[in-house]
């Protein structure tokens, strides 16, 4: 009988190894192809996110391309649910399948304060316009200080410093600072000394710190959530309830209004030297020809405090108060057209109770001529006037700040603004001019309504606005089984026939940010 060979059993033993081995590979083969595959089913998901956002990017200009008319009866862009929470732009019998889009932007308390979210868009001309402090402030030397000095924990050596890193000089204001600062740094740099490009670009300026400019919002979200709420106590709290947010939150650099008509056609530019052309301007918005004689008469001689007889006036009392006689009301005779235009129209409020000396065409002797805008009737004209009339030739106008929407902060910095006039507007606005008065679309309304003096309004146009064309907005994509998402900050820029976008810069890395119920899920089949 022949022996077994004792090999036998580790030949049989290394074949189940090899087999275990080979096994294990196919099982982590196996294992690995469907983690690839859930990962290139995320990834897919991911950019279907990512388009979710551009679809709400792509529907937000679309919708801000509609007349305004049309987009107030459709709900306006302030706060509108219907348009912006929820919308569904893939649809599925699953409801966690679903892929939806919104439009956040920071809500506005009763008192001016930014609290909570709205479903909708925020006016950037709520913000104050970096690029437009230094012409505000030849306009009002100290006022570009005093719109800054309205930041939570804003300093006068932060606040020059920043002027000067604008200004095209290198000349250190009182507590600002200039070149020789900047080129002592490591490593040097020199200041920009002119607009800037992003409101970022604050960090290179003496004394900003990432804390003061960003605050504590850390995922942007407009909320102060709790572990930012332990941020904010570890780097000091601060009584300001908008303190959290950071300076980045009202500042911008995009802000701008639009100078047209309600029919978008050029208004009526009061100042332009051709006085043929101004009276056909005139002509085509339907202006009362007491009001053409007048405008062409200041444009000619300027204002005047005559003691003549008063010709053309609605409010004759008035009339006899101010020149300390009796006015009587005739009729004004022809203009002298072949009069240059020598005095331009400061402002359209300069129009309101002037008086103008002038010599009518064949007439012997001047006469006063008395403005047919006077203080009593303001409601019935300056609405009018605001729609149709320009002392700017610009189609737009950057960096005024509006009051209907604005913070109370914004509100508080602007120069010549007192506790009383900032209170009055807060109180009685409103802030969704989809709900608004007409009228209250312009910032004069502040002064038909008792709020201000014609003399205050004087000081406060040119820093104030009812409204801009500048629009920012946060836009979140997700799948309703909150495992993909996507966000996006966008400025888009509706002074063109097609809202162009200005910013787009994206916060998927903070995270989702909102919850699904704010969000507007709809889990219903």
């Amino acid at each position: 009988m022949s022996r077994k060979n004792p090999r036998q059993g580790l030949v049989l033993l290394l074949v189940l190894v090899v087999i275990a081995m080979l096994s294990l590979g196919a099982y982590s083969f196996t294992n690995l192809m469907l983690a690839h595959h859930e990962a290139s089913i995320a990834a897919g998901r991911q950019m279907q996110a990512r388009s979710l956002v551009d679809s709400g990017v792509t529907a937000t200009q679309l919708f801000l391309a509609q007349p305004e008319a049309d987009r107030l009866d459709a709900g306006g862009l302030f706060d509108n649910p219907e348009r912006f929470r929820g919308v569904v732009v893939l649809q599925d019998d699953d409801p966690l399948a679903r892929g939806v889009f919104s439009v956040i932007s920071p809500g506005i308390e009763s008192d001016g304060n930014l609290g909570g979210i709205r479903y909708g868009l925020e006016d950037e001309s709520t913000r104050l316009n970096l690029n437009v402090l230094l012409i505000v402030d030849q306009q009002l030397p100290g006022s570009g200080r005093t719109l800054l000095m309205a930041l939570p924990g804003m300093t006068e050596d932060v606040a020059d410093a920043i002027l000067d890193w604008l200004d095209p000089d290198d000349t250190a204001r009182d507590a600002g600072a200039e070149v020789d600062y900047y080129s002592g740094l490591s490593p040097p740099y020199a200041p920009k000394n002119g607009p800037v490009d992003t409101v970022e670009e604050l960090l290179l300026v003496r004394g900003v710190t990432p804390q003061l400019l960003f605050g504590v919002d850390i995922n942007h979200n407009y909320q102060l959530d709790r572990y930012e709420q332990a941020e904010e106590n570890t780097a000091g709290a601060s009584t300001d309830p908008n303190a959290f947010r950071g300076w980045a939150a009202y500042l911008t650099i995009y802000s701008v209004e639009w100078n047209i008509t309600p029919e978008g056609n050029p208004k009526v530019y009061l100042n332009t030297a051709d006085l043929n052309k101004l009276v056909e301007d005139m002509q085509a918005a339907s202006f009362p020809q007491d009001w053409m004689n007048f405008i062409v008469a200041y444009r000619q001689m300027g204002p005047s405090q005559s003691t003549a007889t008063v010709i053309g006036t609605n409010n004759t009392a008035a009339a006899s108060n101010t020149l300390g006689g009796t006015a009587t009301t005739q009729p004004t005779g022809d203009l002298n057209m072949d009069l240059p235009a020598q005095t331009p129209i400061g402002g359209i409020l300069d129009l309101i109770g002037a008086q103008v000396q002038y010599t009518f065409a064949g007439a012997p002797a001047p006469s006063t001529l008395n403005s047919p805008f006077t203080a009593d009737g303001l409601a019935t004209y300056l609405p009018q006037l605001m729609d149709y009339c320009t002392v700017n030739p610009a189609a737009t106008i950057p960096g005024r700040i509006n009051i209907n929407q604005c913070s109370a902060m914004a509100l508080a910095g602007i120069p010549g603004m007192t506790s009383d006039i900032s209170s009055k507007i807060l109180t009685q606005r409103t802030v969704d001019l989809a709900n608004a008065d007409p009228s209250r679309r312009y910032e004069t309304w502040i002064l038909t309504e008792n709020i201000v003096t014609l003399d205050q309004m004087k000081v406060l146009m040119p820093f104030i606005c009812g409204s801009g064309a500048a629009y920012r907005c946060q836009v979140v994509g997700f799948f309703q089984d909150g495992k993909a998402y996507s966000r996006a900050e966008c400025v888009f820029d509706a002074t063109s026939p097609l809202p162009r976008i200005l910013l787009w810069r994206d916060l998927t890395h903070l995270g989702r940010g909102y919850s699904m119920e704010m969000l507007g899920a709809n889990f219903s089949r």
